[in-house]
């Protein structure tokens, strides 16, 4: 099958990034991709001389490092999960900031939890991580509170919304799951259509699910809160917010999700970027349908917390 194309706007962007960042081809390029990431992450000093409007502090639960702002009158928290399938990237790096270029006049405390990273750490340890540092945050956050993320980030803050409705743990206000990271068995048709394109393909997916489910990825005994697509059941869920790109690997289980959680008479919103690629409005922040799928998530943020001020 022909794959859609890019946007116009973003064709020669994922191009270029493409090839200066090759999408990952087996376990053995991990450590070489950590080391490329690792360039983007910023220390906590760094940060708060960056964004002044915020109290910066890591704080810690149990051994989960947790990143920390909070603005002078918060209205309710964000709790952000960071991507990199699971395998690279920290609450240090450009996730957060990223973040903050459109959703920094909310008036939002951010918590974005430092989860330990497979293969060294495979499930269920990064998403324990995460419902860990919800818990911390909910006993000392006040306000609602919203669980997200970007890419694996997304999957793992699915999850984690999994986790606090079966163990009766916090209400939970919304989940912002943005191109989140959703099924292992990574055999849909944007998934096997898009393989060899963008900058996170079917390829680069199998050696995320790998590195954090080993041999059960694909397999019968993947639990749901490994990949939440796997979830039998997604009544009881907070309201969802869910958005990914025509041109992208996630695209058709992201659809998947969104559908399940109507039929079990859930609330989900969902979009569909025409051209988009993985973590396009982070990469070029500047295009007219990056610039859409912004004001969409903050639409849906103003209405989960009410307190917040109106985008400007």
């Amino acid at each position: 099958m022909t794959p859609p194309p890019f946007d116009p706007e973003l064709a020669p962007v994922v191009e270029t990034l493409r090839a200066l960042r090759p999408p990952l081809a087996q376990l053995t390029d991990i450590p070489g991709r950590r080391e490329l990431n690792a360039a983007e992450h910023r220390t906590v000093e760094e940060l708060a001389a960056a964004y002044p409007a915020y109290q910066v502090a890591e704080e810690y639960a149990g051994d989960v490092p947790l990143l920390v702002l909070r603005p002078a009158e918060s209205v309710g928290v964000l709790y952000y999960v960071h991507g990199g399938g699971t395998i690279v990237g920290s609450h240090l790096g450009q996730d957060v900031p990223n973040l903050l270029d459109w959703a920094g006049g909310l008036n939002l405390t951010i918590v974005s939890p430092g989860y330990r990273l497979a293969p060294e750490h495979p499930y269920p340890v990064p998403v324990e991580d995460c419902y860990a540092g919800l818990l911390w945050t909910v006993e000392r956050c006040a306000g609602p509170v919203v669980v997200g993320g970007i890419s694996a980030g997304g999957g793992l803050a699915a999850a984690t919304a999994l986790l606090a409705r079966d163990r009766g743990g916090p209400q939970l206000a919304g989940q912002l799951l943005i191109c989140p990271m959703l099924d292992d068995r990574n055999d849909t048709p944007s998934a096997v259509d898009l393989d060899g394109h963008g900058l996170w393909d079917r390829t680069a997916n199998n050696v995320g699910w790998t590195a954090y489910l080993g041999d059960r990825r694909g397999t019968d005994e993947v639990p749901a809160y490994a990949a939440a697509a796997r979830a039998a059941e997604l009544s009881g869920l907070p309201p969802a917010f869910l958005d990914v790109g025509t041109a992208e690997t996630f695209r058709d289980e992201v659809v998947a999700y969104a559908s399940r959680i109507w039929q079990a008479g859930g609330e989900a919103e969902l979009h569909v970027w025409p051209g988009g690629f993985h973590g396009f409005d982070s990469l070029v922040p500047e295009a007219q349908v990056s610039r859409a799928a912004r004001a969409a998530r903050l639409t849906w943020l103003l209405k989960r917390l009410p307190g917040a001020p109106a985008a400007r």
